[in-house]
């Protein structure tokens, strides 16, 4: 018997989550891209301790949702896996524009786009594709997609946009020899421009040090 993998395409709607209002008082708009196992609206806790008036938090969600540790009670999600990886970012990357262009944010506020763990990967795919102009790009904890290239970031350079990469000094998912990669392709890939920082602390994101880019 032969067997034939089709495609079809049609219409789909997911959600996101946000944290305080949009108004005239508002500075910062953070997009942040949680990592594996989130949902967007517990991803959000992080970012509480912010001013709320001047800073308002969209938390786009992975589209793929699935029970954690086997006990069919917690609700989990990723953005890709390596299965039809190319035709499913696509998917994920229309559905990002369709949340920027659903909130028409004004170009007064500083725009921050920030990715944790798998998010890492989702954010900078996301801003090199459709040209994001961000004041800030902030990579913590996350390791940057293969396809990714010297010169895709070009624009933002010329836009000054500050990049920084952010990894715990105990973070069990990167080694000694893959922290040192990630370095070295961080430096080639924003031309030397970003910042690439060490704290003290695990695979974690640390709602203290959220602070700086405000």
């Amino acid at each position: 018997m032969k067997q034939v993998e089709k495609l079809v395409t049609f219409q789909t709607t997911n959600s996101y989550t946000t944290l305080n209002s949009l108004s005239d008082k508002t500075k910062n708009v953070w997009l942040v891209f949680h990592g594996i196992g989130y949902l967007s609206r517990y991803f959000l806790k992080y970012f509480k301790d912010l001013p709320c008036d001047e800073n308002y938090i969209i938390a786009p969600q992975a589209p793929s949702k699935y029970y954690l540790n086997n006990e069919y009670r917690h609700v989990g999600a990723s953005w890709l896996t390596k299965e039809n990886t190319a035709l499913e970012t696509i998917n994920v990357l229309n559905y990002l524009d369709a949340v920027f262009d659903s909130e028409n944010l004004p170009p007064s506020c500083n725009l921050i786009v920030f990715g944790y763990s798998q998010g890492v990967s989702i954010a900078t795919r996301w801003v090199k594709h459709s040209k994001i102009k961000c004041h800030q790009l902030v990579l913590y904890a996350g390791g940057i997609p293969n396809e990714l290239r010297p010169g895709d970031f070009d624009f933002l350079i010329e836009n000054n946009t500050k990049v920084t990469a952010l990894v715990g000094d105990q973070d069990e998912y990167i080694n000694a020899e893959r922290l040192q990669k990630e370095k070295e392709r961080i430096k080639s890939l924003f031309s030397g421009k970003a910042k690439f920082k060490i704290f003290e602390g695990k695979h974690e994101v640390k709602k203290e040090l959220l602070q700086q880019f405000i």
